[in-house]
């Protein structure tokens, strides 16, 4: 894990290659295409982007309308207000009325960081993940996005994507492991079957590097990467489960209605798995950088080693 990039980057590229082959490939922004590392497609194709302006709740209306006349939008906004401000939006002109809009939500999760709760998108995967014919994902590493993007460039089905803004390790060697389809997951790391523990996106290196601290402790983890959160891959939480009876799901999100809201409600049926989420309380979430975020909060990898230990004692 010593290269890194920014998803962002690795997202405009593969636009870029889309567009290049499909002039029907559009990237709509709210003012946003600095942010959105856009600007290498704005010259590569600057008759393809659509400019909203900061009216978020436009750019998904224009990008359904325009869905519907047979173009295929990537909308480039701010997560939380992607998600907030113009939910409605996603939810009837996108979501209900089926069309092929892709909504990217930058800078996700903390990764605005001081400038406050007002900037943090820790309830969208909450609200996204309720709204029906809505895919959503969360790429870990730049192989991931790759595969991603060339799977949305071409799926008619409407999706969201949250991504953040700092460089991610590689985790995977190459595309096609990283990315297969739509609700499969990976099986990123497996030293044993004392405890697995499930995330995705920016959280799966931080759940790798717990496992690593857990192995040179003699205690055995699963990583699995869940790559799409909906659909979700059951019938791999369910193999997992039958191998461990402890699930520890780390997430940038809310502690209620994300990625563990989504593995618990899974595994519920069964009755013999716990499940222990890690993510931010219930309170607004304190100013600081990522790192003294994640830190304050429990969620780095020492921390998560830490817990995993106690709930195996």
């Amino acid at each position: 894990m010593t290269d890194t990039k920014k998803i962002g980057d690795v997202l405009c590229t593969e636009l870029i290659e889309a567009a290049n082959h499909d002039r029907n490939i559009l990237a709509v922004t709210s003012d946003s295409r600095g942010s959105a590392a856009l600007n290498p497609f704005v010259d590569a194709h600057p008759d393809q982007l659509v400019e909203i302006g900061i009216a978020e709740q436009n750019s998904v209306t224009v990008a359904s309308g325009l869905a519907h006349s047979g173009k295929r939008p990537f909308v480039f906004a701010p997560a939380a207000f992607l998600t907030m401000r113009s939910i409605e939006q996603v939810k009837v002109d996108v979501a209900y009325s089926n069309s092929n809009v892709k909504l990217i939500g930058i800078s996700g999760g903390n990764s605005y960081s001081v400038l406050g709760a007002t900037h943090h998108s820790l309830q969208d995967l909450a609200i996204t993940r309720a709204i029906p014919n809505l895919e959503i994902y969360m790429p870990a590493d730049e192989h991931q996005a790759q595969g991603l993007m060339r799977y949305l460039a071409t799926s008619p089905n409407p999706a969201y994507v949250r991504i953040g803004k700092v460089a991610l390790p590689t985790l995977y060697p190459n595309v096609t492991q990283a990315f297969t389809k739509p609700g499969k997951a990976n099986i990123l790391s497996n030293y044993g079957q004392d405890v697995a523990i499930v995330a995705m996106g920016e959280t799966l290196a931080i759940a790798n590097e717990a496992a690593i601290q857990l192995n040179q402790l003699g205690i055995h983890a699963q990583v699995i990467d869940l790559v799409s959160l909906k659909p979700l891959d059951q019938a791999t939480l369910n193999q997992v489960a039958d191998q461990t009876h402890l699930i520890v799901t780390l997430e940038e999100h809310s502690l209620y209605g994300g990625l563990g809201s989504a593995v618990a409600e899974a595994l519920a049926p069964r009755g013999d798995t716990k499940v222990h989420i890690i993510g931010f309380p219930d309170e607004p979430v304190i100013a600081g950088t990522q790192a003294e975020v994640f830190n304050y909060y429990g969620m780095d990898a020492t921390s998560v080693t830490e817990k995993i230990k106690h709930w195996l004692r």
